[in-house]
């Protein structure tokens, strides 16, 4: 017989499987349908081993699901547009679009050598103007359903690269730009944005959905729903004059009002600047700027020392008439809330810091009930418990939990407030809307015109899609090609027809990945973004596998703009994907992430061209917990490619005849079924390390029983049979191969996935702990199907347990499901 050759049957039945569309998924009524998708990746030119690692076990399960019966849809694609391929012009010269689509031809090769079963036909690129066309029709219906706006919005913005740029774009903790080094400021620019906040409540509904409850905790966190009340300031200028229109401020805590001994505002807020006093002037101004170099994350930090300056000018406490102190500082910001707090030193750990380290007032005005009372001048930190409320005027008294809208106290003094007209129940979001806008060139086109006389206006769908134009110019300074293109920004205004301008922002590639999806149910399509025949066949998507790095973007971004479709009537349902897996990272060699600057990047090509795919497929369900994931290890690879040759040898060479016992047959359909029935179970859990595994613990089983006769019985031929239907979803080439070599019907990936048969798989004898008093004492060997007397007597004729009886009848013997039995004397 010959050897295991995979080099040689791994492109043979790749293209056998491609000619015979074995992996084509189209609508059958007939069976129950899967979708199953697994996050499309960014051509960067190779795949390294961390694709394999998210791709090839999304692959086995799919396959699973299809030999359990299911019409599975398995689709793959490319997230194309981005800024790495800019970079790349800018630095190099080529152009995004040569490189995107020369490392889209090589992934493909790169993805083939899988052997995965996606359906080549359903490919999407994001990059092709077969597909923005319909990103940019999608960001239309948003336009004009009043999901997509714009407004003026602050930017990293590098000085000597005269632009704007991306978060990804601005490194180090110095946060500079990527391409010059140069410290970043902030900058106010206008922006187009998807009303994500519209949708905060509807994104914390997760009624229904299979996903991970970290992913589900970081989404909550992210949206971050706050209960409390918003409450209106009347604000002085320098001069004394009050404001027309107060501050709105947003507080959980109505109930410490009383405590507000002063405002603070986040230093790009609009009322800064008319607030602030001359002599204050340079000084506010100095500590802008030096905000403005800071990220929001930074700000945030609960370690960072909390600084701040005057402005000079006052606001009104509206509950007792106090003239308090308006400062501005760096952490409050303007992307939360309304950009202003109401400061309450004596029970807020911030608002406490910056009261002591600047000399301002604590009152305190909840007082912990049982405890001396609380005194502002000798507080040494911020009270944040429940309590009554002190020095509240109408509310002395009044007790509150600080646990929301229901907590009785906070409904009194919200009550207390509506009634006055000085402030209103309210719920607040950590949660912005979605800022889309990119100002560079390789993106989906914003599909928008500007008129002086008609203003912004949509594209009409029928000159869609505004395609990116090739002949474009790459300036070191990277500002965008769109920009600075001699025509491709003139336009028609499609309401007067005068002369106009498109707008040149691209859009954030987050928005092409957010209906990628659909655009698989028929990218042949051309009447809209699917096929409606399509979409009411194969959505929801039924299992979604990725990174949960994506939690707090991607996966929020994809259920608002389902749910933004649903409500304009072009999607269906609640969610976009009602089960979600993630696996984790490879890590290099050295425990560090990968990366070509570490010199620590895997790559999958190598390891195929040595061991196969199917070496590598099973490798890497091997090695780690796909959930966790794990530093690379070469040293167990050679491992798998030896179980893999074992098993070649096994089913292909025979044995000659030999006299095989009852008790091996039973033996090895005992372990077949127990194996096959813990397969099923850990494909169902994505448990893919025990089941690769179970299969080579098995193989060792049916060696034994090869060598005490069992070859060309029917026990054997059934193990030979369900041990390759449970290999296929792993290693499909060698299991396609020996399927054929053993004489079966072509496909065995068309095969049914087996069944376990349990009376097979029940152990004959079962080994059962006892205890005396609670204390392990010995253990019984009895049959599988004794009864709970046999068990007993079993027990209690132990010599082991007698000694410890001393032989005094039990008081009670407690028989746990045949897995324990406790004596007690």
């Amino acid at each position: 017989m010959s050897n295991y050759n995979p080099q040689e049957i791994e492109p043979k039945w790749q293209a056998k499987w491609e000619a015979d569309g074995l992996y084509h998924a189209d609508i059958d009524p007939g069976r129950p349908k899967h979708y199953a998708l697994t996050m499309l990746p960014y051509p960067s030119g190779d795949l390294h081993i961390g694709h394999w690692y998210a791709m090839t076990p999304s692959d086995a399960r799919a396959r699973f699901m299809r030999m359990k019966g299911y019409n599975v849809l398995f689709p793959i694609g490319f997230d194309a547009f981005g800024l790495p391929a800019e970079n790349a012009a800018i630095k190099d010269g080529i152009h995004p679009k040569i490189r995107t689509y020369q490392n889209i031809e090589r992934m493909r090769k790169q993805l083939r050598s899988m052997g995965a079963m996606w359906d080549w036909r359903r490919e999407a690129i994001s990059s092709d103007p077969e597909y923005y066309k319909w990103t940019e029709w999608f960001f239309i219906q948003l336009y004009k359903h009043g999901l997509a706006y714009r407004k003026q919005a602050p930017v990293d913005f590098c000085p000597k690269c005269n632009t704007t740029l991306a978060r990804e774009q601005v490194w180090g903790e110095d946060r500079h730009c990527e391409r010059c080094g140069t410290p970043v400021v902030k900058k106010e620019l206008e922006q187009w944005f998807f009303k994500t906040t519209a949708y905060a409540e509807d994104l914390l509904n997760y009624e229904g959905m299979d996903w991970p409850e970290r992913v589900r905790i970081l989404q909550t966190n992210w949206i971050g729903r706050s209960e409390g009340a918003d409450v209106n300031f009347m604000v002085e200028d320098p001069q004394g004059t009050s404001h027309a229109a107060p501050i709105t401020v947003f507080t959980t805590r109505p109930d410490t009002l009383w405590g507000a001994t002063f405002m603070v505002l986040a230093p790009e807020h609009p009322l800064v600047d008319s607030l602030t006093t001359p002599e204050q002037r340079a000084a506010v101004e100095a500590y802008k700027l030096q905000a403005a170099r800071q990220s929001d994350i930074d700000r945030e930090a609960a370690d960072k020392e909390k600084t701040g300056v005057f402005t000079g000018g006052y606001a009104v406490n509206p509950v007792n008439g106090a003239r308090i102190p308006v400062w501005i500082a760096d952490y409050v910001l303007m992307t939360y809330g309304t950009g202003a707090i109401m400061a309450v030193p004596a029970h807020d750990e911030r608002d406490f810091a910056f009261a002591r380290k600047y000399g301002l007032k604590v009152i305190p005005v909840i007082q912990p009930e049982g405890e001396p009372l609380l005194d502002g001048n000798t507080m040494e930190a911020a009270y944040i418990g429940p309590g009554r409320m002190i020095n509240s005027g109408p509310m002395d008294g009044t007790y509150v939990s600080g646990k929301g809208h229901a907590d009785p106290g906070m409904q009194k003094v919200i009550a207390w407030l509506e009634e006055r007209g000085l402030g209103k129940k309210a719920v607040s979001y950590k949660l912005r809307d979605w800022l889309i806008s990119r100002q560079r060139y390789w993106g989906a086109p914003i599909p928008m015109i500007y008129c002086p006389t008609c203003g912004w206006n949509p594209v009409p769908d029928d000159q869609l899609p505004v395609l990116l134009p090739d002949d474009v110019e790459w300036r070191p300074t990277g500002e965008s090609p769109l920009k600075l293109h001699p025509t491709w920004k003139d336009a028609a205004c499609p309401v007067c027809g005068g002369p106009a301008e498109r707008e040149t922002d691209t859009m954030d590639t987050f928005v092409c990945s957010s209906w990628y999806h659909l655009r698989y149910l028929s990218p042949w399509y051309h009447e809209g973004p699917f096929d409606p025949k399509e979409y009411d066949y194969w959505m929801p998507v039924d299992t979604y596998t990725g990174g949960i790095e994506h939690a707090t973007m991607h996966l929020i971004y994809t259920r608002f703009f389902h749910k933004a479709l649903r409500d304009i009537g072009i999607t269906k349902g609640r969610e976009p994907m009602i089960q979600l897996r993630n696996q984790g990272m490879v890590l290099g060699e050295d425990g560090e992430k990968m990366s070509k600057s570490r010199g620590n990047v895997v790559a999958p090509d190598d390891l195929v061209g040595r061991y196969g795919a199917d070496t590598v497929r099973a490798y890497l369900m091997f090695f780690a917990r796909w959930d966790l994931g794990a530093p690379w290890s070469y040293a167990g690879i050679e491992g798998t490619a030896r179980w893999l040759r074992r098993l070649w040898t096994l089913v292909t060479e025979p044995a000659g005849p030999a006299a095989c016992s009852d008790e091996t047959r039973r033996t090895l359909r005992r372990r077949v079924h127990q194996t096959l029935r813990r397969v099923t179970r850990d494909f169902e859990q994505f448990e893919f390390n025990t089941i690769v595994s179970g299969l080579m613990e098995l193989l060792n089983e049916m060696t034994k029983a090869k060598e005490a006769g069992a070859y060309g019985t029917p026990e054997w031929n059934e193990a030979v049979d369900i041990y390759l239907r449970m290999l296929a979803p792993v290693c499909p080439h060698i299991a396609e191969e020996l399927w054929e070599r053993t004489g079966r019907t072509y496909s065995v990936h068309t095969q049914p996935w087996p069944s376990v048969d349990e009376n097979a798989a029940r152990e004959e004898e079962i080994v059962i702990p006892v205890q005396v008093n609670g204390k392990l004492r010995d253990r019984i060997t009895v049959p599988a199907d004794a009864t709970e007397e046999q068990i007993q007597a079993a027990a209690l004729a132990s010599e082991a347990v007698q000694k410890f009886t001393e032989g005094k009848p039990p008081k009670k013997v407690i028989i746990a499901q045949k897995k324990l039995v406790n004596i007690v004397v």
